[in-house]
């Protein structure tokens, strides 16, 4: 039972933008309160939070659609919401995604919504809100209906089972049934012992201690782990099971064929909020775009490494997908990007909260002057971008004996500085169009500029950012550099 060997992983992300996925299951609503422990409450030992902000966030089956938005396919989400405040703002938030919802009104019943209070990056307390139990039998004929309608052009279906209510034996299966009379791949992400209900499915995505619920075994255990798998495919009649292991990855089980062990990404875990979420959602866009459930596997777990990394429940976005395959490369080749890729990051980046930094320049000759304006321009955000002119753009500027350095070398260099984090050539004579697709919150040129003669300044004040001029490093330049050799 070999760990997923290199060669297999994908790449590159495929394009999504066909595929047509649709979750079904239990929408939540998360809250994040947001605020600052100073004090002891003088009434009892707990800590006082002077609440600063409030946020909000998808949570559930509404997750799971927003990380298959996130990665660019054609998202359909079918649900309930409570007739109540919290069902507008979970209406509202949804209504922010290219999202098509269908979310049924259930009157007299509250909209499911977890509360989390956070300070200084920590998760102090959560509170739940819900009432869960069958629902009306409308309701389900509304979802039935909805359902059919949705799976005309599905490539897959997602049951997102959080036990709040939205299934019951028999939806479970009839969905199930309608999509294996049609062709269509169908996931669950399980709730509970009883997976009778999902028979049939194709795969089914349980974590470590959901599976415990249905097979005892010992998790340390591999050759267990895949004896307990295998009755469980057949059991259940599924084509596979994929368990996560948390810090072990995930293992990918098929009816007649080895198991698949492949091991986590190698980054902090910051929070595990809504990985299963997001594990799912690749497996099933993977899958509906004609990978094989080995690749589709691999993604899902990139991914997943990428989610663990953010604070609260957030869903992936394709560019930092694919920025996770391109780590996967020796070196720092993953920071050269392409224009198209470059301007997907960044847009991931702000989407994230974090600032974008721009500059750029010839860079032929890294010396300490160039160092120093790159610092100084990291720190003035949380991404440093950098323009590199190409050599024929550089010979326009310079003259024919320049570069001396070529251009993959200049980039290079540059690329191997912690704090860039990504470069980008481009072969104007300016970087204005780079600055158009890149849209950063800072642009910084050094001292030698003013605010008016920077190109591309109108553009960044325009999208209410700011142009900097940082000082530079007297008698360091690469002109200096190539004088001295020549003496």
């Amino acid at each position: 039972m070999n760990a997923v060997s290199t060669t297999a992983q994908l790449s590159a992300v495929p394009d999504f933008s066909e595929i047509t996925v649709v979750v079904l299951g239990d929408v939540m609503l998360d809250q994040y309160v947001w605020g600052d422990v100073s004090r002891i409450s003088p009434e009892a030992p707990v800590q006082v939070v002077r609440v600063d902000r409030k946020s909000y966030t998808l949570g559930g089956a509404g997750n799971v659609a927003a990380n298959l938005a996130g990665l660019g396919c054609r998202t359909v989400c079918l649900g309930t919401r409570g007739d109540d405040e919290a069902g507008r703002i979970l209406v509202e938030t949804m209504g922010e995604l290219p999202v098509n919802a269908i979310l049924t009104g259930v009157p007299g019943r509250p909209t499911t919504i977890k509360t989390r209070v956070m300070s200084r990056g920590q998760q102090l307390l959560r509170l739940d809100e819900e009432q869960v139990g069958v629902l009306s039998e409308e309701v389900y004929d509304s979802l039935r209906a909805a359902l059919a309608d949705a799976l005309a052009e599905a490539g897959a279906l997602i049951l997102s089972d959080y036990g709040k209510g939205v299934f019951n034996a028999f939806l479970a299966q009839e969905a199930v049934d309608m999509c294996r009379a049609r062709g269509i791949p169908v996931l669950v992400d399980p709730k509970g012992a009883d997976w009778t209900r999902y028979q049939g499915a194709t795969c089914i995505t349980p974590n470590t201690a959901e599976f415990l619920q249905v097979a005892q075994f010992n998790p340390d255990d591999e050759a267990d782990l895949a004896a307990r798998a295998a009755t469980a495919i057949n059991a259940f009649s599924l084509t596979h099971l994929m368990v996560t292991r948390g810090a072990r990855g995930l293992s990918l089980f098929t009816r007649g064929g080895a198991p698949l062990h492949i091991p986590a990404e190698a980054r902090e875990v910051f929070d595990v909020s809504g990985a299963g979420d997001t594990v799912i959602a690749t497996l099933a866009a993977g899958l509906a775009a004609g990978l094989s459930a080995q690749e589709a596997a691999g993604l899902a777990n990139a991914a997943a490494g990428v989610v663990v990394g953010k604070l609260g429940t957030q869903p992936i976005h394709r560019a930092e997908l694919e920025e996770s395959l391109l780590r996967r490369e020796v070196g720092c080749g993953h920071k050269i990007r392409s224009r198209e890729r470059a301007a997907q990051a960044a847009s991931a980046w702000r989407k994230a909260g974090e600032r974008v930094v721009f500059t750029n320049g010839c860079f032929d000759i890294l010396h300490v002057g160039h160092i120093s304006l790159l610092h100084q321009a990291a720190a003035l955000g949380d991404r440093l971008v950098v323009g590199l002119n190409t050599d024929a753009s550089v010979r326009r500027l310079k003259g024919e004996s320049r570069p001396v350095l070529p251009e993959d070398e200049r980039a290079a260099l540059l690329a191997a500085l912690e704090c860039v984090d990504m470069v980008v050539h481009f072969d104007e004579d300016t970087p204005l169009e780079l600055i158009t697709a890149i849209e950063p919150d800072v642009l910084v040129k050094g001292g030698d500029y003013t605010v008016e003669t920077v190109v591309g300044h109108e553009l960044v004040l325009e999208r209410g950012g700011r142009v900097e001029i940082v000082p530079l490093l007297n008698g360091k330049s690469t002109s200096g550099i190539i004088a001295k050799l020549k003496g």
